[in-house]
């Protein structure tokens, strides 16, 4: 070691089985030796479960990426939604601060409102309009009251090749289908997977070299560019054809509706645009077109028919 660069670390990541977490486990095993723990070994709502682990493993890193997603059920089983997204946040906190480890955990643009008229900066002032967002923005505050080392990546309409997401929803439903209505009126920007964790391997990689690492505190990570969900199933099912995949939906038989004329448990924020320039600036990188990482992922979609089953 040299120049201040801190000893490789053990990398410990919560919430290995999703799609995020995944692409994580990928990413940070050039960084350190990676220890990582899906629901099944560490049960996030469970704070004495995540305690032991911590102790065990003694990680110099540890890296979040477990949650409570389901934004509809949430509205109705709120205590569950706060254990794992805000108790659960705030014990890898408390631990993490005593190790004098750095913690990354990742939030959502859901905790805000929708009613900016341009993209949301960090410091623009929450306000979800749901459970899941209400337990998202008390998982940040926990963390940030807790003190330590930590990096808080707020991100949008997540999807990638394993797990559940929209893009693969849309992608079933089109060999399916003959006709989707979806929702035109509510915008962001679809980021991979794979962008939130190399990005993660940027931001880490730097702090471990204390090579102008990142000051601790909430950055958005999200992909250039917008759309809304309707022009983004119109994409997938376009590439989709393109590919050789069959598809029943013709793409003039995707119609476009209003988010009122698809009415959820929870409320959904109508702008989900996130300024990511914080972000760029601090790691000295862009970030690619949202339509790059979708078009990315169905064409492994076409190329491995059994993804989608």
């Amino acid at each position: 070691m040299s120049n201040g660069e801190r000893a490789v670390p053990v990398i410990l990541i919560t919430g290995a089985g999703g799609q995020v977490g995944i692409e994580l486990t990928r990413s940070m095993s050039l960084l350190g030796r990676v220890v990582a723990v899906t629901r099944t070994e560490c049960d996030l709502a469970c704070s004495e479960q995540i305690e032991s682990l911590v102790n065990e493993v003694r990680p110099g890193l540890i890296l979040n990426a477990g949650g409570y997603t389901n934004v509809d059920e949430a509205e109705s089983d709120r205590d569950a939604a706060y254990r794992v997204n805000a108790d659960a946040p705030r014990t890898l906190a408390h631990a993490a601060s005593k190790l004098g480890a750095l913690l990354v955990h990742y939030s959502t643009d859901y905790v805000f409102d929708g009613y900016k008229a341009c993209a949301y900066t960090e410091e623009d002032e929450p306000n979800p309009l749901s459970a899941y967002g209400e337990s998202k923005l008390a998982g940040e505050r926990a963390i940030r009251e807790a003190g330590g080392n930590h990096y808080i990546f707020r991100t949008s309409w997540v999807f990638g090749l394993r797990g559940g997401n929209f893009l693969k929803s849309i992608a079933r439903a089109a060999q399916t289908r003959d006709s989707l209505s979806v929702v035109a009126d509510q915008f962001g920007a679809p980021t991979s997977a794979v962008l939130v964790a190399d990005v993660t391997a940027l931001a880490v990689r730097a702090y471990l070299r204390n090579d102008r690492p990142l000051e601790s505190g909430i950055y958005h990570l999200a992909a250039s560019g917008e759309t809304n969900w309707y022009d983004y199933s119109r994409l997938i099912v376009e590439t989709l054809a393109l590919g050789g995949v069959p598809v029943r939906t013709a793409i003039e038989q995707i119609r476009s509706i209003g988010a009122a004329d698809y009415p959820t448990a929870a409320r959904r924020p109508a702008n989900s645009r996130l300024d990511t320039s914080k972000l760029r600036k601090a790691l000295g990188v862009e970030f690619p077109q949202w339509h790059a990482g979708v078009q990315d992922v169905l064409l492994q979609i076409a190329a491995s028919k059994d993804v989608l089953q």
